[in-house]
């Protein structure tokens, strides 16, 4: 799709101030996409990067409190008057070995689950009347829910964090069938992502280097690919796009 077919459609990115996040909004608004910026706590870098984008909107709210997640969907709502792509980016992880069970704390899976899976719930589910009223047959509007290898294959910084990512695939099937066709719903499930979040990864840093076909992490701009591939689709929905590099073949 042009920059001019896109213009005046509206995305929703959260987590967009760094990382992924942001090389997907960056990619959408170089497609001509009216950005609505979130974080949760980084309010200085995403204010100047709505000022630095055209028309663009930022909005701070914590994922973990259902009351600020449905007070960010009113806001671009209110804000921007329309929705036609929602990425559900934001998310946390927790870094527990496997075999250290009582680590995982119930406290640890609840909080897990609150933002990577409870909170895009919330969002879709807020969204869901705006998404409809911007789709049509040729466009059809899009979710895309940013999901991990770890919710594919059985790795992952840890078990809670690996489960809340299946649980997100498997709702992301769901409602790409409940949905459809109005809206379509799809997931990537990247693997080792350079951001500054894993600068300090060195083991996995190793793994993908040493194990993958690739011989290296993915970079962000690589994954907003994707989501932009799975943006201009008319017909994608109920995928969940691995990209690790190659990791799974080995």
């Amino acid at each position: 799709m042009s920059s001019s077919q896109n213009k005046n459609r509206v995305a929703l990115i959260t987590g967009s101030t760094s990382g992924i996040g942001r090389a997907i909004a960056e990619q959408l608004s170089n497609e001509g996409f009216t950005i609505a910026f979130h974080s949760r706590s980084s309010v200085v870098d995403g204010e100047v990067l709505a000022g630095s984008h055209p028309n663009a909107s930022y909005t701070q709210a914590d994922l973990a409190d259902q009351t600020q997640v449905k007070k960010l969907t009113s806001a671009v709502l209110a804000h921007h008057g329309r929705l036609d792509v929602l990425v559900n980016n934001a998310g946390i992880n927790a870094m527990i070995p496997h075999t250290s069970l009582k680590e995982a704390s119930a406290d640890i899976w609840r909080s897990l689950y609150e933002v990577n899976v409870i909170a895009p719930w919330t969002l879709i589910a807020e969204a869901e009347q705006a998404l409809r009223k911007s789709s049509t047959q040729d466009c059809p509007s899009s979710i895309i829910n940013i999901s991990s290898h770890a919710g594919v294959r059985p790795k992952g910084a840890s078990i809670p964090y690996a489960a809340s990512k299946a649980a997100l695939n498997h709702m992301t099937q769901l409602l790409a069938l409940s949905m459809s066709p109005t809206i379509r719903v799809n997931a990537i499930a990247p693997g080792l992502v350079d951001t500054p979040m894993t600068e300090s990864w060195s083991e996995a840093h190793k793994l993908w280097k040493e194990k993958s076909p690739m011989g290296r992490g993915a970079k962000p701009q690589e994954i907003a690919h994707i989501a932009s591939m799975l943006v201009s689709s008319s017909y994608l929905t109920g995928e969940i796009i691995l990209s690790d590099g190659g990791l799974s073949l080995t």
